[in-house]
């Protein structure tokens, strides 16, 4: 039986919920711009309330902003709730046949995969690298601003992380950030943008008839798997010519290997292969758009960008990056400053649940395979919790943790919650204190003249239209 949810006798049917008007077949599909998706219902949240149902074509959908029962629908996966049955398709359709779009006891099967593959061992064996890949970064910047030259800060962040990731999910260094043509790069960001469309898509008509920029994804998604499976045959090559690296392995991939690799282990390359590809996926945009997020707040908040270069050049010392792991611990501004931009603007501004048989959820009777969108950004937005909540104040974080019960961060899932909380959180975190600490050290962070609009738009993950900021060299530590 699924935990129980808070008001579990029914009070109410799903029908009984308040909805925006719309028309017939259509529901509110028409009333829906993809591409700012999530910002038309947390409108309409505003407008009914913390519980209330649309119709997107033939789908009727139940959408949750109170964050007690968001964080009680996330503890109780994949049991009485689960990945909505479209998302765990679409997902599997473009080839990330990961934990991510796993359910059930195969979601359980493969969380140990990918936990084997994401321990502190094998991202503090991964540190070196991620100190190289963050200095070629700095010298790319660096370069830059001594020419002059506008440096085109969201388009970096992107090749950057996914270089990360790419090195640790595969054990490849394709340097993105140094050369724009690379086909896996582009395949990557085709499938992101296809993932985002069909997941706001009234119906799946990709099923039935195939647009060119369908057709141009699966083509993508095929490129990918045969790439990681190369990738796969040449991380056997090394392991066997190296059998330490069963022990110690360096990169997701050897992890992944080796774990599928022992006696009666269950799993198969195609576990690998899939846990590698959605590693990639999971970790691209999610990181480099928390980043901008974040340096978007400094360059509006001078203030803020002092305080974290403050701590950066006490952290770093004489160095332009970081260069101890164990350090990653010691920036408490920083960390603070991380969680206030994840809580204004989270890279997953909302997740879609669907419920596994008959749930009361706040009272109200939700029938089987009910599509629920809980909006995460909304439950770190009540003033009661976070006053003047649109305000940028990373000092909310600091000072002494209030009880238990009553800690507003227990309201707040930029990770995600319960038994699916994100496995990939420690790496993120330690991905966006290397960028941060050594933008803050090396780096005076501005705001453009004329600065253009930024727009919130849904691409899979919550991406800035535009990162109007510009990034000007310190001089002697000013």
């Amino acid at each position: 039986m699924g935990a129980m949810l808070p008001e579990t006798t029914a009070t109410r049917s799903f029908d009984d919920l308040p909805a925006p008007r719309g028309i017939p077949w259509f529901g509110n599909a028409l009333q829906i711009d993809s591409l700012q998706f999530h910002v038309t219902l947390e409108n309409w949240a505003r407008q009914f309330g913390s519980m209330y149902r649309f119709q997107g074509g033939p789908r009727k959908l139940m959408v949750v902003s109170d964050p007690t029962l968001i964080g009680t629908m996330l503890r109780d996966r994949p049991d009485a709730f689960r990945r909505t049955v479209r998302s765990e398709r679409v997902l599997k359709e473009l080839g990330t046949t990961g934990v991510f779009s796993a359910e059930g006891d195969e979601w359980r099967r493969q969380r140990k995969l990918v936990m084997r593959a994401l321990t502190p061992e094998v991202i503090r064996n991964f540190f070196p690298t991620l100190k190289l890949l963050t200095e070629r970064l700095l010298t790319r910047w660096q370069a830059a601003s001594a020419a002059g030259r506008k440096v085109n800060v969201l388009r970096d962040l992107k090749a950057w992380t996914l270089d990360v990731t790419i090195w640790l999910a595969m054990g490849q260094d394709i340097n993105t950030l140094e050369h724009d043509a690379n086909p896996l790069q582009r395949d990557i960001e085709t499938i992101f943008n296809r993932v985002a469309r069909r997941l706001t898509a009234p119906i799946s008509y990709w099923r039935y008839f195939k647009l060119p920029a369908d057709r141009e994804a699966d083509a993508a998604s095929a490129r990918i798997k045969e790439a990681a499976t190369e990738f796969v045959a040449q991380v056997r090559a090394r392991m066997e010519a190296n059998p330490a690296l069963r022990a110690k392995p360096t990169n997701l991939l050897e992890a992944f290997v080796a774990a599928r690799d022992e006696a009666d282990s269950g799993f198969t390359d195609t576990h690998v292969i899939g846990n590698a590809i959605t590693m990639v996926f999971a970790g691209e945009d999610t990181t480099s758009n928390t980043i901008a997020w974040l340096l978007d707040f400094l360059a509006r908040n001078p203030s803020v960008a002092g305080k974290l270069a403050e701590e950066s050049d006490a952290i770093l010392g004489a160095n332009p990056v970081l260069n101890e792991f164990a350090s990653l611990e010691r920036f408490t501004y920083l960390d603070a400053a991380v969680n206030e931009a994840m809580r204004i603007k989270p890279v997953a501004p909302f997740l879609g649940l669907e419920t596994n048989k008959e749930q009361v959820v706040g009272g109200v009777l939700v029938p089987p395979r009910t599509p629920i969108i809980v909006m995460l950004r909304l439950a770190g937005m009540n003033p009661a919790d976070f006053p003047e909540p649109g305000e940028f104040r990373p000092e909310r974080w600091l000072g002494a943790k209030p009880p238990v019960n009553d800690d507003p961060a227990r309201k707040l899932f930029p990770f995600g919650g319960g038994p699916r909380f994100c496995p990939g959180r420690y790496l993120a975190m330690a991905e966006i204190k290397m960028a941060v600490s050594m933008v803050a050290k090396n780096f005076r962070v501005g705001l453009d003249k004329n600065p253009a609009e930024v727009r919130e738009l849904f691409t899979f993950t919550m991406t800035p239209s535009s990162l109007p900021v510009h990034l000007v060299a310190r001089q002697g530590g000013q």
